[in-house]
């Protein structure tokens, strides 16, 4: 996935209401749109470096929108809307070499009325869903960690997963680690406790869990390799 305009550097004041950051460039300070609605655990300190890109249109109320932080000299891809377009690129791709030589890939898929999966993949007539986790949290130089906070959502879909394996589907969930560096992934279980023990029923009930990283540059980020689950 390749940015639409070369990204703007800076250096974070702060992210508040969720949606907003200060960001200041140059001798300007600015206010970009944060797109990312979650924790972001250590990746908000003052003065971290950052990268926003730019957009022109007048009908936007802001033109800038946060897309990179630079933490203990690694890039962090912050930006959840661009999670399913990374993957997207990566399938059609064949980067994700566990579902691979795919016949048709669909986004945004419901499975029942409650439940709605990133994809729905079609490979040998076998249906596969395949559900995303933008995974930004490290606390260890090497390994990356999800979930950043307590996730019902996230426990909802591990359930819904397991429940479509009982329907004939196979079911995969993709931890995308948008962090440079790493080489090893995890639960993080002292956070969210229930969402581990979600985490270990859905493997005994057959579903899937990978973890890939992404190389990460401020023209484009898209997935690189496989990396250990831990």
């Amino acid at each position: 996935m390749k940015f639409s305009n070369p990204l703007v550097k800076g250096k974070l004041i702060k992210r508040y209401k969720r949606f907003f950051s200060e960001v200041k460039i140059d001798n300007e300070i600015v206010t970009a749109h944060c797109p990312n609605t979650g924790s972001m655990k250590g990746l908000l300190d003052e003065g971290n470096e950052v990268y926003v890109s730019k957009n022109n249109n007048p009908k936007r109320k802001l033109k800038y929108t946060l897309e990179i932080i630079k933490i203990k000299n690694k890039l962090v891809g912050i930006n959840t809307h661009f999670a399913n377009k990374i993957t997207f690129d990566g399938l059609s791709n064949n980067l994700v070499k566990e579902i691979a030589d795919i016949d048709s890939i669909k986004s945004e898929v419901f499975f029942d009325k409650e439940t709605r999966f990133d994809f729905l993949i079609e490979k040998n007539k076998q249906k596969i869903f395949l559900e995303v986790k933008n995974v930004t949290l490290f606390r260890g130089e090497k390994t990356a960690e999800f979930p950043d906070a307590v996730t019902a959502r996230g426990s909802k879909h591990l359930k819904a997963l397991m429940r479509a394996i009982k329907k004939g589907f196979k079911s995969y969930l993709l931890f995308l680690v948008q962090i440079q560096g790493i080489n090893n992934f995890k639960i993080a279980k002292d956070i969210d406790k229930e969402y581990y023990e979600n985490y270990l029923d859905a493997q005994k009930a057959g579903v899937k869990f990978l973890a890939y990283k992404c190389k990460i540059n401020t023209k484009k980020i898209q997935i690189e390799k496989k990396i250990k689950i831990i």
